[in-house]
């Protein structure tokens, strides 16, 4: 085994493989952008090193300085993660040249599943079902209109060397299909620096499992059980658990020994996923193999009793596998929650700030583990992927897992920032969800109840935050009685006290524009369990009942108050301006495109929320703009755009990591 080991990565997978290598007595090298500098992964680390500048091109992604820094720091290899330069086969190759060694598989494997046409060959060759589509060169949109014709709509564009949903997008309408492409190819190019894209055939409904094998350098290979990560929502997944519930076991034993079989047509090496659509027949079909760490290991970790950094690590050392498939057995039901920083009920925009409040449960192996990257005064950037943290629950079966996940939910709040809390807790606590009833369009048909705010707030919520304003202002008065002796006069309290009669204290708040008023006495208490209360200056942050409440002590400003200049349209969110669709003196219609933003690593898609004639443009594609910043000028009244995410396909058949 070596003694030192560089993680080429950041947030909260660096945590994780940090805290196997200490346990293994390895020692770390972090590294970091120079927004990062102070970020948890690197303070877990024995040493840390700077890359550049924030965007990814410029830090994580520059593979010749992490090589660099890693022969630096006298590293003998170094762990990709999953994201940035974990499936580069370039990279690892590089690797490989400097002397050093890449914990994942050969540039082989990588290059013959990175690029998705190859792959689909490879595995029809051993004899593998896959995903219909189209794989072929020539990608001409009136070739790819003529393919997608033979395939049938709905098809599915996807980046030949992609992964983790970015450079996908689903089209019902052939009239679309240019748009799509144009758009799938961007994201590409940003994600992977390869536009190259193909078609395939949109199942549903459907289901997306993946089984997770291991393979040492010597031939011998294992599969660790089958994973559904059916709950998706912009191609990517939301919730994961293992094993797949409501599955034949015939079924899943044909998955493993198919998994396996893949592994071996390459010559595979190391930790993999072969990830497979499963339609209502429990026909299955390869869509992709991930040639590194899932995101979504920790539930196989759960079940199984085994660690895959540990042993992605073993075998990069050249160990052989002591396990065989027919001994490690499957103990239990786990579940994983994935908490992003992002608004469900606005298209799931990703969202940026300061996390000025962020509490996790308390670890309490092995049936609650959190994972995560971040702690409370952190910022969190427009730079890189939303996830905050991962919750994953086990319990003795699919039930108790469940009831453990609602605990853990009821013991986290965030506050500074959006967050898809109140959506986790929606999802879990769905019947159908419940029952296993679940798709990769299970979203999509549940949207009305997932993300729907309720229109009532709870009378509970309304005495915790009374209790709340009445716990502050006697907090103040005390203060005040403690710089002045005479403050138990009667008239120094000012609470519309009257002579002979009760005092009738009034709590006053504002909900948005409603402003509560209430009548209140000392004798009020809220009486809730799982509850967190969060007091921000004059804000409220009440986390209960699986929603989240928040007041203001002060009047905020109307829609009619609020002045937004002269400008109609402003940027929702810190990014870059990727294309333009209008230019000044057109007209345009509400729904109608007015350009795209980049941000988070996703695209998306500014419209018009009504009729009007674009009067002025005051930014080019490529350029840079700050949240709030005016992007254009439209006639009619004030603007709000509607926000369109570019992978609003909805909980794809087959998502990312």
């Amino acid at each position: 085994m070596f003694k030192k080991l560089l993680i080429a990565n950041r947030g909260e997978i660096a945590c994780r493989i940090i805290k196997t290598a200490k346990r293994l007595g390895i020692r770390t090298v972090a590294v970091y952008s120079d927004i990062d500098a102070q970020a948890l992964h690197v303070q877990l680390a024995d040493e840390s090193y700077c890359l550049g500048a924030a965007p990814s091109a410029d830090s994580y992604l520059n593979g010749e300085k992490i090589i660099r820094v890693a022969k630096q720091a006298q590293a003998e290899a170094i762990h990709p993660g999953y994201g940035f330069l974990s499936e580069d086969d370039e990279f690892a190759e590089q690797c490989q040249q400097a002397g050093l060694i890449f914990v994942g598989p050969s540039p082989q494997a990588i290059r013959q599943m990175g690029d998705k046409n190859l792959a689909k060959t490879t595995m029809i060759a051993a004899g593998v079902p896959v995903t219909p589509g189209y794989q072929g060169e020539t990608t001409d949109l009136n070739t790819l209109k003529k393919e997608a014709k033979k395939i049938g709509l709905p098809v599915l564009i996807k980046a030949s060397a992609g992964g983790g949903g970015k450079g996908m997008r689903l089209v019902h309408d052939l009239d679309k299909l240019g748009d799509a492409v144009q758009s799938a190819q961007r994201e590409a190019q940003a994600s992977f620096g390869d536009s190259r894209v193909f078609l395939e055939k949109y199942l549903t409904p459907a289901r997306h499992i993946e089984v997770q094998i291991l393979f040492d350098q010597h031939g011998h290979g294992v599969y660790l059980f089958d994973r559904d990560c059916s709950i998706q929502r912009r191609h990517q997944k939301v919730i994961e658990e293992a094993p797949a519930p409501n599955l034949k076991a015939s079924t899943r034993k044909n998955m493993a020994e198919t998994a396996l079989r893949a592994g071996q047509a390459i010559q595979y090496a190391g930790a993999g996923t072969i990830e497979f659509l499963v339609d209502e027949n429990e026909d299955f079909y390869f869509m992709e193999m991930n040639t590194r760490l899932q995101v979504e290991h920790p539930v196989t970790e759960l079940i199984t009793g085994l660690d895959l950094v540990e042993w992605q690590l073993r075998i990069a050392a050249g160990e052989k596998l002591t396990l065989k498939s027919t001994e490690i057995k499957s103990q239990g039901h786990a579940i994983e929650a994935r908490l992003y920083a992002e608004n469900p009920l606005n298209n799931f925009m990703p969202s940026a700030g300061m996390l000025h409040f962020f509490q996790l449960p308390a670890e309490n192996k092995p049936a609650v583990r959190v994972d995560s990257g971040f702690q409370a005064g952190d910022r969190i950037s427009v730079y890189y992927d939303p996830l905050l943290a991962k919750l994953i629950a086990w319990g003795e079966n699919r039930l108790a897992a469940i009831h453990r996940l609602q605990r853990m939910l009821n013991e986290t709040a965030v506050v500074g920032i959006h967050t898809n809390w109140s959506l986790l807790n929606r999802i879990i606590a769905n019947p159908d969800f419940i029952e296993a009833k679940i798709s990769t369009h299970f979203i999509t048909e549940h949207q009305t109840a997932l993300l729907t705010k309720p229109a009532e707030t709870p009378a509970a919520v309304i005495i915790m935050a009374c209790f709340t304003v009445w716990r502050r202002q006697q907090s103040a008065l005390q203060s005040l009685r403690e710089q002045n002796e005479d403050t138990f006069s009667p008239w120094f309290i000012q609470d519309n006290w009257r002579i002979n009669q009760p005092i009738p204290s009034i709590i006053s708040f504002w909900q948005g524009e409603k402003h509560w008023v209430v009548p209140w006495d000392d004798h009020h208490h809220p009486a809730l369990a799982q509850r967190i209360i969060f007091v921000d200056d004059d804000q409220i942050h009440i986390f209960c009942l699986g929603e989240q409440w928040s007041f203001s002590l002060t009047r905020p400003l109307t829609a009619s108050q609020a002045s937004q200049g002269e400008y109609d349209l402003q940027a929702p969110m810190p990014g870059t301006i990727v294309a333009i669709y209008v230019q000044p003196g057109q007209t345009v219609a509400a729904g109608d495109r007015l350009l795209v933003m980049e941000a988070m690593k996703m695209e998306h898609s500014l419209l018009a929320a009504h009729n009007g004639v674009i009067e002025a443009i005051f930014f080019k594609a490529g350029d840079r703009v700050n949240e709030g910043e005016p992007l254009l000028k439209i006639t009619a009244g004030q603007f709000t755009p509607a926000i369109e995410n570019d992978e609003s396909a909805g909980e794809h058949a087959g998502g990312g990591a």
